[in-house]
């Protein structure tokens, strides 16, 4: 469903119509990274920006659900031979289409997972500019110390493109093995483990437990599902703006 780009920001609270005609004018209004005109219509999978921030039309059927991940299952709608994909543990499932994926995890990994039934929210939570950042939980095997703290927060080049993390936290040491928690902004394509994997170390478990301000209950088990409440879904839309 597709509607003009002056109501749709006016319905997201940037003014009456005719203002918001003005700010189109003035070239001030992206479309999917172009400058938008007069007289164009937007639909949910278009990316509307204005002063640098996703603009997102609150709706009052949106719905935004939590999914403990297991590990060995995939983050796609595609199935592969007959490993399963985290489409197969949604609501109502046997219709994918009714759930977009926030975001992915490596099959290795387990944890948190944010689906909705839209799709301008799902870009909205996605894009680079709201700096929503990930938690992680990990056990790995390797030698820790200041300097490779340091290189975790300070940046680590791997294949041309920078990796860090915004915080590090060492946890209990068992043996050679020892937990950490790590936090990030960016999401790039399995970025906590070749940071750890570039420092040499051997990661064995990887479980995000935080997108947001969104937490991972600790009574949701493994496979099993969340909806978020509306003031939830409120703390998304708000955090890192």
């Amino acid at each position: 469903m597709s509607e003009r780009l002056q109501k749709y920001l006016a319905k997201a609270g940037l003014g009456s119509r005719r203002a918001c005609e003005k700010l189109i004018h003035d070239k001030k209004v992206l479309i999917n990274g172009r400058v938008a005109s007069i007289g164009v219509s937007v639909s949910e999978t278009d990316i509307v920006e204005y002063d640098g921030k996703i603009i997102n039309v609150i709706d009052n059927d949106l719905k935004v659900i939590i999914l403990n991940k297991p590990e060995g299952v995939l983050s796609s709608n595609v199935r592969e031979k007959k490993i399963p994909i985290v489409f197969d543990y949604l609501p109502n499932s046997q219709n994918q289409r009714n759930w977009i994926s926030i975001g992915r995890l490596d099959i290795n990994t387990s944890g948190l997972m944010l689906f909705t039934n839209d799709g301008s929210f799902a870009n909205y939570c996605m894009h680079p500019s709201n700096t929503l950042d990930r938690e992680y939980l990990v056990r790995a095997r390797g030698e820790f110390n200041l300097e490779k703290k340091n290189l975790m927060l300070q940046g680590i080049t791997i294949d041309d493109e920078i990796y860090k993390f915004t915080d590090v936290v060492e946890g209990e040491k068992n043996g050679t093995n020892q937990w950490f928690s790590v936090c990030l902004v960016s999401g790039k394509n399995r970025e906590v483990r070749k940071i750890f994997q570039s420092l040499d170390f051997e990661v064995s478990r990887l479980k995000r437990t935080r997108f947001g301000p969104i937490f991972l209950p600790s009574s949701l088990q493994k496979g099993k599902t969340k909806e978020l409440t509306e003031e939830e879904i409120g703390l998304l839309r708000k955090y890192g703006k």
